[in-house]
């Protein structure tokens, strides 16, 4: 019995280790921009150019993550983390995968990015900013599907 529960504190190690989140190297990240942010000027057309496409409100958005409201939208999918940490966008995994801090969790996904652009240094910035000023979104703004170019 000893030797079975050593062999299962091992392997729970073992899991904890192998399946414990990647650190991103926040020094990589571009400094949040210094101007208050309106999110349907700024952030919303990001949003539908890079990320929408996927994480639309269909019924089977990529990872049960829908960004279609601000709530779903800082909530995460089906991770149960919250993707946006409002006030904190260091700490937030939506801007670590869109700046491309962690390997294969880039967003949007590598291999989509002819249809699906990679967000730019400067779009993170403006990004960080709308998240560290308290990620803003009103009521009466949704997201939408742009056309197909």
């Amino acid at each position: 019995m000893k030797k079975l529960l050593s062999f299962a504190v091992i392997g729970l190690f073992a899991i904890a280790n192998s399946s414990s989140a990647e650190e991103p190297d926040l020094s990589k990240l571009p400094d949040p921009i210094e101007r208050t942010i309106d999110f349907a000027r700024d952030v919303k057309p990001i949003l539908e150019k890079s990320c929408f496409g996927c994480h639309g409100a269909k019924p089977r958005a990529k990872s049960k993550y829908f960004m279609n409201k601000r709530q779903t939208t800082i909530d995460g999918g089906s991770s149960k983390e919250a993707a946006i940490v409002v006030g904190n966008s260091a700490k937030s995994p939506f801007i670590h995968f869109s700046a491309d801090l962690i390997k294969e969790m880039e967003m949007p996904p590598i291999d989509n990015r002819k249809k699906y652009p990679k967000i730019k240094k400067t779009q993170i910035s403006l990004l960080r900013a709308w998240i560290d000023q308290g990620a803003k979104w009103p009521d009466d703004v949704e997201l939408s599907l742009l056309p197909a170019e």
